[in-house]
């Protein structure tokens, strides 16, 4: 028999509202349908997925709550989701990456959708609770933000959550210091550290997505500049080897040893920000960390000098710090400039938010394909396996990182060669020789 505290707990479990959408305005649904058309037929691993969905229906009965850049690639998630019998609820993952005529495409074809371009934080926070209101059985999470609501202000909705999936670094940065604390309530799959994400999607889909970004909002020449990229993970790595494609030199700033010699030998020069600030002429933070550019560097960088982020969150450069100690206007859409007190300028990017989403549209979607493919499938993995898993992070599914490269190898024509009966052996083998 139940305790009266645990039926009371089922019970406000139970409570559960299913918000109507909140979008900017539903008549911009037929631009959003052909921005998802032109991703769909780009996306022939999500194609396949879905088909499979349709047949066998995973999500039958469960509710889905997504939190991702609300634009094109992710819609084709969402309803691959939905094809699966998910009951979706989506809404975005940072304010300034939501296409507003995207939310508005999918709320008019009858899906829970709660996304704004450009609303404030309090607003973007409502957006994310009105999603996790709709009591979710799986959560897909970009960056940790209904991860941290859940196990915050909605305890309550904790018993009926099955598990969930994690898109990105910073998001798996979160989720291993919530394990690590005991708070982490359920399991959560740590997409990005697939192989078939991370160094496809951190690597050449940020590597063209900030490049892509910057060069339509900027229309300046790269070729030439100095460009200091904070951080040389797999994110730096690729806006790295595009900058030096683009004919650019680059000063890598880190605080890992070994990633800075790596940095060294990839052929780039290496220093502290300190003295990076003196000679850069862009500066691109990629570290998900805080405070990489902050009130000590300013007064050290070039006049015209332009900063620009592509962490997570907005928190790599100190644009608060420049709000309220200079003078600022804006000198072409999406590009704010700042005259500090030595009377130079310096400008920074989509308020210091992700560049790539926020002057973009994002990764390139063959890239999403693959990315979502894992989502999807780890999504698939929690629907059928969550009886026989504990709270933590868990990795993805060996099977399923390779079962997405098997296929994406097949969509791009290629096939490669495979190991013989006696290689087989020979690789397992201590004796053989």
């Amino acid at each position: 028999m139940k305790s009266d505290n645990m039926s009371a707990t089922s019970a406000q479990a139970n409570k559960t509202t299913r918000h109507p959408s909140v979008v900017k305005d539903l008549s911009l649904a037929p631009s959003g349908e052909l921005k998802i058309a032109w991703a769909w037929r780009n996306m022939p691993l999500l194609q396949a997925i879905k088909e499979e969905f349709e047949k066998t229906k995973p999500f039958k009965g469960m509710k889905v709550t997504l939190s991702v850049h609300m634009e094109a690639k992710t819609a084709c998630l969402c309803r691959t989701l939905e094809a699966g019998g998910a009951e979706m609820y989506a809404t975005g993952c940072n304010p300034l990456s939501t296409q507003d005529d995207v939310a508005a495409a999918l709320a008019a074809s009858g899906m829970a959708v709660y996304a704004v371009h450009g609303v404030s934080s309090d607003e973007y926070e409502r957006h994310l609770t009105m999603a996790l209101e709709s009591g979710p059985n799986i959560i897909v999470d970009d960056g940790g933000d209904l991860i941290n609501i859940v196990h915050t202000k909605l305890q309550h909705l904790i018993p009926n959550v099955y598990g969930g999936c994690e898109e990105t670094t910073t998001g798996i940065k979160r989720l291993y210091s919530m394990a690590a604390e005991g708070s982490l309530k359920f399991p959560m799959i740590a997409v990005n550290d697939a192989h078939c994400k991370y160094l496809f999607d951190n690597r050449y889909g940020t590597g063209q997505s900030v490049w892509d970004g910057i060069n339509r909002t900027t229309n300046l020449i790269v070729a030439g500049k100095t460009v200091v990229i904070a951080g040389y993970g797999w994110c730096g790595k690729g806006i790295a080897m595009r900058a030096k494609g683009f004919g650019a030199n680059v000063i890598i700033t880190e605080i890992d040893p070994i990633k800075a010699l790596e940095a060294m030998m990839d052929g780039f020069a290496v220093m502290t920000m300190d003295d990076a600030v003196a000679h850069g002429d862009l500066f691109i933070t990629a570290t998900g960390c805080t405070d990489i550019i902050t009130e000590r560097h300013f007064g050290s960088l070039k006049d015209g000098a332009i900063l620009c982020n592509a962490g997570h969150f907005n928190v790599e450069i100190d644009v608060a710090w420049l709000d309220k100690n200079t003078k600022s206007r804006e000198h072409k859409p999406n590009i704010m400039g700042y005259e500090l007190s030595n009377t130079n300028t310096i400008f920074v990017i989509a308020e210091g938010r992700l560049v790539n989403l926020a002057s973009g549209d994002g990764h390139p979607v063959e890239i999403m394909d693959m990315s979502f493919a894992i989502q999807a499938m780890s999504a698939h993995f929690l629907a059928t396996h969550h009886k026989t898993l504990s709270p933590g992070v868990i990795p993805v599914p060996e099977e399923i990182d390779l079962d997405v490269a098997w296929k994406k190898l097949k969509a791009c024509g290629l096939d490669i060669d495979k190991l013989t009966q006696e290689q087989h052996k020979y690789l397992s083998s201590w004796e053989m020789h």
